[in-house]
């Protein structure tokens, strides 16, 4: 078994769900006792949070390049991001170490299209549904990706202020069923929480849409590269 390397804290609520969710993946596949060999680094959101407010990318991109590079060299052979806004900065990280780095994007776009899905409405921070990081690496793999088209301020807000602290009420997740409303009027044929806290929010059983929870994807792929041969 390879070992992982998870940069997170981003928030560390999501953080504690990936560490379940791969354990889970590797105990179901190899039985007994068996879990998953991995080291987690844990950042200070605050800070990473004001980084991106101020648009200071490059420091945080530094920031994470560093985290990849101390997972690195204690010895893991893979590294995931515990987050998908920061995949903004995938590149920083890539050309920081030599093993592989396990893109968030890749295995939601390989479960999409598994399941017939080529136009698909996208959930997540402000950055992630107003940038064009997401939405063009997803357009390489084969996926067209659109935002609700509204005002992204409630959806954001949630995410920051009620998410990331623990907080899930259901007047907010109203909020996310009416985005995923209007983006099924747009032509959705099934939405991606591409916020690794929306999970937490929206399941199947609220969604008038099929979701793809990518906490669960990466995850799941996480597992994939560290038990392949």
């Amino acid at each position: 078994m390879k070992r992982i390397g998870l940069i997170g804290g981003m928030s560390w609520e999501s953080t504690a769900h990936y560490y379940e969710a791969i354990n889970k993946q590797v105990s179901g596949r190899l039985g007994g006792l068996h879990s998953a060999d991995i080291l987690v680094h844990s950042l200070d959101f605050a800070p990473v949070a004001t980084m991106q407010e101020e648009g200071r990318w490059d420091e945080a991109g530094a920031l994470l390049a560093e985290s990849a590079s101390l997972l690195e060299a204690a010895g893991c052979d893979l590294i995931g991001l515990a987050t998908n806004t920061m995949h903004k900065l995938a590149p920083a990280i890539e050309a920081a170490i030599s093993v592989p780095f396990i893109h968030i994007a890749d295995p939601t776009a390989k479960a999409l299209l598994a399941d017939g899905y080529q136009r698909v409405g996208l959930l997540g921070t402000r950055f992630t549904m107003e940038m064009p990081f997401y939405i063009e690496r997803m357009a390489e793999l084969g996926v067209e990706t659109f935002p609700p088209g509204v005002d992204h301020t409630n959806l954001n807000g949630i995410i920051y202020e009620e998410l990331c602290k623990g907080v899930v009420r259901d007047e907010s997740r109203a909020v996310y069923v009416s985005a995923i409303e209007r983006m099924q009027m747009m032509g959705a044929e099934a939405v991606i929480l591409g916020c690794t806290e929306i999970g937490m929010l929206i399941t199947d059983d609220d969604s008038p849409l099929p979701v793809f929870d990518t906490t669960e994807l990466h995850a799941a792929a996480l597992a994939d590269a560290a038990l392949a041969d």
